[in-house]
């Protein structure tokens, strides 16, 4: 049990995780929905609170947790893919006693089902924007998708469905994606031999470097819904003015820049998380709901 749990901000956890929370918690759980912007906010929010969940959108820091003395258990109701990419200061949490538990795999299929959906608008011109004169199709189109975890086989796999040849870089080969004849390429290489760049990487995971960005130049389609930009936004703003260059993003993409990016043409975005459907809220309660009851028993 705990004495007192906290949801700091909008989590997307549902109503009956909620209910399975409140059982286990000795008060009325105090529950936000909006996101706090200030530590001190934060600090307040907490308050006297031994139990935590936040989302990925909140940053619990250093110094929130020093102030919050009397935590035991923060439950990230996001993906924790590794400590740099966090949300939540995981290390300094750990020195303290207190249990970090993220996520993973919950927002996967939306997020590619919106990137199917919005090259498919932007090659065949049903949208604002149409890359080329005339449509043109994904089949037989290359694709080349930087980041092979979940999110990246999955749409992988989709976009194969429509008969795109895929290439992939990642830090380390895949044997699943090799399975699937996606062939893995050194970035540089990608960069030159695909039309289509799709981003699926942790949050502050710089990829592309400026050179990088010039070598792509002209009549290429950048995609990204990893949380925050895998490239330098200047250089980005600079490509894109280059002749028949588009990107796609959903509202995530942007980290910081939203309202000065979303200002540039033919960038096409969505302002809603791609990943962030019923289903995915649903997966996510169970899979936090999972992770506290391990704590509790473990």
């Amino acid at each position: 049990m705990f004495r007192q749990i906290v949801i700091l901000d909008y989590t997307g956890l549902q109503g009956f995780a909620i209910d399975k929370l409140q059982a286990i918690s000795d008060s009325p759980i105090k529950m936000f929905n909006d996101i706090p912007k200030t530590d001190e906010e934060i600090i307040s929010r907490i308050g006297n609170a031994d139990c935590l969940f936040v989302s990925w959108n909140t940053p619990v820091t250093k110094d929130v947790i020093s102030a919050c003395t009397n935590l035991k258990y923060i439950g990230m109701c996001c993906s924790l893919i590794d400590e740099d990419s966090a949300n939540v200061d995981v290390r300094f949490a750990k020195t303290k006693g207190i249990v970090v538990k993220g996520i993973r795999d919950y927002g996967d299929e939306g997020v590619a089902e919106f990137i199917v959906s919005e090259l498919i608008q932007l090659l065949k011109g049903l949208g604002k924007y149409q890359w080329q004169l005339e449509p043109v199709e994904l089949t037989g189109r290359k694709v080349g998708i930087i980041g092979m975890g979940t999110t990246g086989l999955m749409t992988s796999k989709r976009l194969q469905a429509f008969g795109a040849k895929l290439f992939y870089y990642s830090r380390s080969k895949k044997e699943e994606a090799h399975g699937l004849g996606i062939e893995h390429l050194p970035l540089e290489e990608l960069l030159n031999t695909c039309d289509i760049i799709s981003f699926h990487l942790p949050r502050h995971t710089k990829v592309l470097s400026d050179d990088n960005l010039m070598q792509l130049g002209s009549g290429k389609i950048l995609v990204n819904t990893s949380l925050g930009l895998p490239f330098n936004k200047e250089p980005f703003k600079k490509w894109l003015l280059k002749s028949n260059n588009y990107a796609i993003f959903d509202v995530c993409g942007f980290g910081p820049f939203l309202d000065e990016l979303s200002k540039c043409d033919n960038l096409i975005y969505s302002e809603h998380t791609s990943g962030w459907t019923k289903e995915a809220k649903e997966r996510l309660s169970y899979k936090v709901l999972d992770n506290v009851e391990e704590y509790l028993t473990g």
